[in-house]
């Protein structure tokens, strides 16, 4: 059956096996078949031990999260893991694959601990805006105090079992067969059994009171400033296993986490969590099976053209990189040793596998040397001159059922796929950069592009430890068009009176990583100026148009590296400070358009802001570059410093509510119709009384 728990007795040790496959969650029928095989277990004679393990692949990812959107089917996995702990006999969990969440709960309420070496375990509950609600905050820091426990849950990464800190939690690795290892491992500790103290009675963690409450004040000091909930809550959980009896404390554990859980972060972080994995399901692969790839070929050694070869070389795949000339590759090589260098010096990789890695790295200056690669990425600058005389001669040279990618983030990749022989075999992998290090990849999906082709581009994008989402062919793909809506939005409010500055706190205080003008000057001005350039002789005469970053620009002001942006910078101002001369520059520009100044509060900012990115979105979908609105989520959230929990643009505004958002955006439509007008999307839902997130299954 389905979700079930198998029992059976060997030598006196009775073997509960989870077998709920992929990954064993902790489904009401699980949680019953647990609870129910204890009670066997305890009123067997014959039994003089249990062993709680997995089946398959894995020990436990926890609870089944689309459980937390309405009330939990008894038995309570509080109540399965008091029934563990309560045993008369020895329960010994035996854990391999990984122990997550309420997986690992059940673990910390076995009397012992064993696992493989390889096993993981920890607390993810903070990526999805919660605190473990089965006693892990009350029994975790009863073994290993609190800084080991709140590192495990407030990183949200597991732990391996072999890793020296997982002492306090793993009481004896396991190696061979871990079935077998188990019961001679609970066979041996049936004589102790009078010793064994329940974690909830162990005292081992609280050994040090003074140290246990410095570590306590140090992560509340640590995220005082944060928005986010779940991170203060933890730490208030861990405070009071040490100050309350445990069942209170259990019942501080509860309370907190029913805050949370009904809270809106809680729903964005468990959307934004939910909005990756759909991302990765293409629609229209079905059964399409993926063409192999063993080795890459990058036509140009920039930033974006290095990143690329990094990112392929450290999961094992051979890279030829070719650039125009000699030196021009020199330079490259060159700039990939000093990067690996770095991270030798850093100890991220060791010498071997730098040698290793290394020694799967050729160069070249001729396209001749990519005859043989299965799929070739172009990575030349951004302009369609260039990047078309790069796939006419690609097309000559690569072999059939060679795929053709360009990097590009604006241009027409149905154009580029035009000048081959082979459209078919032709896609856009947008990459953010660093590509050896950001997560999204846009897969641009062109007109002729056959599905085998798109499934290769998702198989190597997950292989390369990317988050793929499709988009359609259009300027800008999915997340620079929500950027460029934001940074408009933005803009206007410049000749209306805003500054920068002000713009920039206001959005940062919302949770975005960066305000727009920071994050312009990070990533350079020229770019965007040069984009906007190309695309003068195309852009509606009537729509607004602000020139006040092409007025920057045109003062040598590009950014960050440049010294002078929006910010000026130097070395003993880094971060950058405001600039007068920036405030009177654009000021100057606002008088010239007949703009009167006046002042914008943080949250008039925020609205229009918000509602500049899902109005966008929103046209995404009506054109069908994006197919879900959890698409453009997880685009803004891994590539462009939306914050998480806010779960992304349209997860955002469903939050905020359709109607108050349309409201907003009929207010602004005067200041911009061509821009501000709401998509008819907005009145459907509302007239239906839905939300973006209909769109989403």
């Amino acid at each position: 059956m389905a979700g079930s728990v198998s029992y059976s007795v060997e030598d006196g040790v009775a073997i509960l096996m989870l077998d709920n496959p992929p990954a064993n969650t902790l489904s009401p029928e699980v949680r019953r078949g647990v609870f129910d095989a204890l009670t066997r277990a305890v009123e067997d004679p014959v039994v003089q031990a249990i062993v709680l393990m997995g089946a398959g692949r894995t020990f436990s990812a926890g609870a089944d999260l689309a459980e937390f959107d309405g009330p939990q089917q008894a038995p309570q996995l509080t109540d399965v893991c008091d029934k563990i702990e309560a045993a008369s006999k020895p329960v010994i969990a035996a854990l391999h694959g990984s122990a997550m969440s309420g997986g690992f709960e059940m673990a910390l309420a076995a009397h012992l601990r064993v696992a493989s070496p390889a096993a993981r375990f920890g607390f993810p509950e903070t990526t999805l805006g919660l605190v473990p609600s089965a006693g892990g905050t009350q029994r975790a820091p009863r073994l290993a105090g609190a800084e080991h426990s709140l590192d495990l849950m407030l990183s949200g990464q597991p732990m391996r079992a072999n890793d020296p800190r997982a002492e306090v939690f793993i009481d004896h690795l396991l190696h061979g067969n871990l079935r077998q290892q188990a019961i001679c491992f609970a066979k041996e500790h049936v004589a102790e059994a009078h010793r064994l103290v329940p974690t909830r009675q162990s005292v081992a963690g609280f050994a040090d009171p003074m140290a246990y409450q410095r570590e306590v004040a140090r992560r509340r000091a640590e995220f005082a400033e944060t928005l986010e909930r779940a991170p203060q809550e933890i730490v208030s959980c861990v405070e009071a296993a040490a100050l309350l009896p445990f069942e209170q404390g259990l019942a501080f554990e509860q309370a907190a986490f029913e805050t949370l859980v009904t809270s809106d972060q809680s729903a964005a972080l468990r959307h934004a969590h939910f909005a990756e994995r759909r991302a990765t399901k293409f629609p229209g692969l079905g059964d399409v099976n993926p063409r192999g790839v063993t080795s890459v070929g990058i036509v140009g050694g920039g930033d974006m053209g290095r990143g690329l070869a990094l990112a392929c070389l450290k999961v094992g795949l051979p890279v030829v990189l070719v650039e125009r000339n000699g030196p021009a590759l020199s330079e490259a090589m060159s700039k990939i040793d000093a990067t690996f260098a770095q991270s030798v010096a850093r100890e991220e990789i060791s010498a071997r596998l730098r040698d290793r890695q290394r020694a799967a790295l050729k160069g070249a200056d001729d396209f001749v040397a990519l005859a043989e690669v299965d799929l070739v990425v172009e990575a030349v600058p951004e302009d369609m001159q260039t990047k078309l005389a790069v796939f006419a001669q690609l097309d000559g040279v690569i072999k059939e059922k060679a795929i053709l990618a360009t990097s590009t983030s604006y241009l027409d990749v149905n154009r580029m796929a035009r000048e081959t022989g082979s459209p078919q075999d032709v896609l856009g992998l947008h990459f953010l950069a660093p590509a050896n290090k950001e997560r999204l990849v846009e897969v641009a999906v062109g007109e002729e592009t056959a599905p085998e082709v798109v499934a290769t581009a998702v198989s190597l994008a997950r292989r390369l430890g990317k988050i793929p989402v499709r988009t359609g062919v259009g300027g800008g793909f999915i997340g620079n068009r929500i950027q460029a809506a934001y940074r408009l939005a933005a803009d206007m409010m410049l000749e209306e009176g805003a500054t920068p500055y002000l713009i920039d706190e206001a959005m940062q205080d919302w949770g975005m990583a960066m305000g727009p003008y920071r994050a312009l000057d990070a990533e350079g001005l020229a770019p965007s100026w040069e984009q906007r350039k190309r695309q003068a002789e195309t852009r509606d005469p009537a729509a607004r148009y602000v020139a006040i970053g092409d007025r920057l620009c045109e003062a040598g002001r590009l950014g960050r590296a440049s010294g002078r942006g929006y910010y000026l910078y130097s070395e003993t101002a880094p971060d950058g400070v405001q600039d007068p001369d920036v405030v009177a520059l654009i000021r100057a520009e606002r008088e010239s358009k007949g703009f009167s100044a006046r002042g914008f509060k943080p949250e008039e900012i925020q609205r229009r802001c918000l509602a500049a990115m899902a109005n966008e979105g929103a046209r995404l979908l009506r054109a069908e570059m994006a197919d879900r609105p959890s698409d453009i989520d997880a685009v803004m959230v891994h590539g462009f410093g939306f914050p998480r929990w806010r779960g992304g643009p349209m997860m955002a505004a469903d939050l905020v509510g359709l109607l108050p958002l349309r409201r907003d955006l009929d207010s602004f439509t005067p200041d911009a119709p061509e821009f501000w007008t709401a998509d008819p999307i907005f009145s459907e839902f509302i007239k239906n009384g839905q939300g973006f997130a209909s769109l989403n299954a």
